[in-house]
């Protein structure tokens, strides 16, 4: 059986350097040229055996090792926690991963979150401990292996650096994984090596690979055997290219493409079934979502390659389809069903109240779908494609009873002139960004302030909880009105507030005015002694000096203030809320509960 090339995956947080790292065994830029500097569409780079002995083959030398893999094809799956599921697709595909941590920030949200994915589909790994170059007092020797560029160095940063590598050993011990530096490992079945590098001076990534090259052939050549049945793949981008109209990029993963096979791909509307008329293949080493030069056209492709299929009728194809060669003489029906089931999955669930959400590709909009539910945010429509004035309506139709959720979030798509002018009149914000996490965080971040305002002013419209007893010697007026002096034990008193004896509980009707030195006052907080006006009690005969008296809370604020603003209020309020609520439960037990 042919031995194929593995596909090779690269997970890490974001901002980590994983494109970099490429870029250097690359020596193409894609990364100055994308969005954030965040990849954001898999990509693929196929390096062939012989770029592999010229890099790897003087270390394979020494260690008396012989490449036996065709060479390596490269998925360049993005970092961050929004791409779990575009990950998780390329994860699924991917025969072995490349982990990239920042060695000065050690494990991070995604580096969890990559991890979990790894597990989940027992995908082998090793890791590339980057950034090794900004431990503080490295000299860089730009494109050494690591072994002979960390014994030039000094010993405080050897010691620096091995602490920040036993710090990621930690963390994997702590999930349970054994890890070590890999020039410190025997058994690559048990243990995952961990390989210091440099992206930026190209320290290391020999290691890296020879590692990389090491493991798949000791341990995934089983795997790596491929069928000479018809192709299976996945999509990853659709693209219009200048004489050639819509093109599809897509790995296979399995089986042999061949010029004017029958294919089925997933589609926005249905399943697309077409005929190939070009298979396009980038030139060795060189980036399938940005190619310098033109790409050269063959035959027929087998496992694993990255390739741009040219055929008719691709209009509404999906980025993050599923792709099927159908065998000769077998139904058209069966791989069109197979296509649909997995698309319906991906299309999502949709809840009444919840946001409008577009994206560019089936990848990012089950990425941004799946990252929306973890954060307990309900989904109305979701769908490939710009956003149009039905959308707007969808989400305006929301906003009447849900206004949180009323909104359209649009991912690297256009929004359509007569959906702006819809937006305009319904007052239906269109969150728009070219980056997940942005996006993510753009609209979490207004859903916060919005929740945190509408709470500000509902805790502003509360009746605010207060103690305070009347003061010997300073009754100023018995009756019509009363006016006494009282010192504020707890809480706070405001006009219209009403008062109530602590002693039986009876109401003496509403504060009109607090003065303080002859000065009208809008509230007296806790340790005031102020004057205050009723016009309801008879100082002797409703109310008495010494006596305590509480603010009337209405029993709905005590119980919004009891859950829902517990933490808003002082120690002084909860105190006296909790006195007066005690007060009520003894005429009704279950007051406020």
């Amino acid at each position: 059986m042919p031995v194929r090339q593995p596909i090779v995956c690269v997970l890490g947080h974001v901002d980590t350097g994983k494109t970099l790292l490429l870029d250097k065994i690359r020596k193409t830029s894609v990364q100055a040229r994308e969005a954030g500097g965040i990849t954001q569409h898999i990509g693929a780079s196929f390096f062939p055996v012989d770029t592999l002995k010229q890099l790897i083959g003087p270390l394979l030398s020494m260690v008396k090792g012989e490449i036996e893999i065709p060479g390596l094809l490269v998925i360049d799956t993005p970092g961050h926690e929004a791409f779990t599921n575009l990950r998780k697709r390329g994860g699924s595909v991917a025969d072995i991963a490349i982990l990239v941590i920042d060695v000065l920030r050690g494990f991070e949200a995604q580096t969890y979150e990559s991890m979990d994915i790894l597990k989940v589909r027992k995908t082998p790994f090793l890791v590339a401990a980057n950034k090794i170059d900004r431990i503080p007092g490295w000299n860089s020797y730009p494109d050494t292996p690591f072994l002979k560029s960390y014994n030039m160095q000094g010993r405080y940063v050897k010691e620096d650096l091995d602490n920040r590598i036993y710090d990621i050993i930690g963390a994997f011990s702590r999930l349970g994984f054994r890890a070590d530096r890999f020039d410190h490992m025997k058994d690559f079945t048990k243990t995952v090596a961990i390989v210091p590098t440099s992206a930026k001076t190209g320290e290391g990534v020999t290691e890296l690979l020879m590692v990389l090259v090491g493991l798949t052939q000791q341990y995934l050549t089983k795997r790596l055997q491929t069928t000479e049945g018809p192709a299976k793949g996945t999509v990853l981008e659709v693209k219009e290219e200048p004489g050639l109209g819509l093109t599809i990029n897509t790995v296979i993963y399995d089986g042999v493409l061949q010029k004017d096979d029958l294919i089925v791909a997933g589609g926005k509307e249905k399943p697309i079934v077409t005929r190939i008329r070009a298979i396009l293949v980038p030139k060795a080493l060189d980036e399938i979502r940005d190619p310098r030069h033109r790409f050269s056209s063959v035959d027929s492709v087998s496992a694993a390659a990255g390739v741009k299929i040219v055929a008719p009728d691709l209009e509404g194809a999906l980025a993050g389809a599923p792709l099927y060669a159908i065998p000769h003489g077998e139904e058209t029906e069966k791989y069109a069903k197979l296509v649909s089931k997995e698309i319906d999955r991906i299309r999502i669930t949709t809840d009444v109240d919840g946001v409008v959400l577009k994206a560019d590709t089936l990848g990012s909009l089950e990425a941004i779908a799946e990252n929306l539910r973890q954060n307990d945010v309900p989904i109305r429509l979701a769908d490939v494609g710009d956003v149009s004035k039905r959308d707007v309506v969808e989400a305006g139709v929301v906003k009447e009873h849900e206004p949180f959720y009323g909104v359209v979030l649009a991912f690297n798509v256009k929004v359509l002139p007569d959906a702006e002018e819809e937006a305009e009149i319904k007052r239906v914000r269109i969150f728009r960004e070219r980056i997940i996490y942005r996006l993510m965080d753009d609209y979490l971040s207004w859903l916060r302030t919005q929740r945190e305002s509408e709470l500000e002013q509902e805790f502003e419209k509360l009746v605010m909880p207060g103690k305070m007893r009347i003061m010997e010697g300073y009754v100023f007026r018995r009756a019509k009105p009363a006016i006494f002096g009282v010192k504020i034990l707890a809480g706070k008193v405001k006009p219209k507030y009403k008062l109530v004896r602590a002693e039986d509980g009876k109401e003496l009707g509403d504060v009109q005015q607090i003065q303080e030195k002859g000065k009208t006052l809008p509230e007296a907080q806790q340790g005031m002694q102020v004057a205050v006006s009723m016009d309801k009690p008879m100082v002797g005969r409703h109310v008495f000096e010494k006596d305590l008296l509480y603010v009337k809370v209405p029993e709905r604020h005590a119980k919004a203030l009891l859950t829902t603003f517990i933490d808003k209020m002082t120690v002084g309020e909860q105190e006296a809320l909790n006195e007066y609520v005690s007060l009520m439960r003894k005429k009704m037990p279950f007051w406020a509960a």
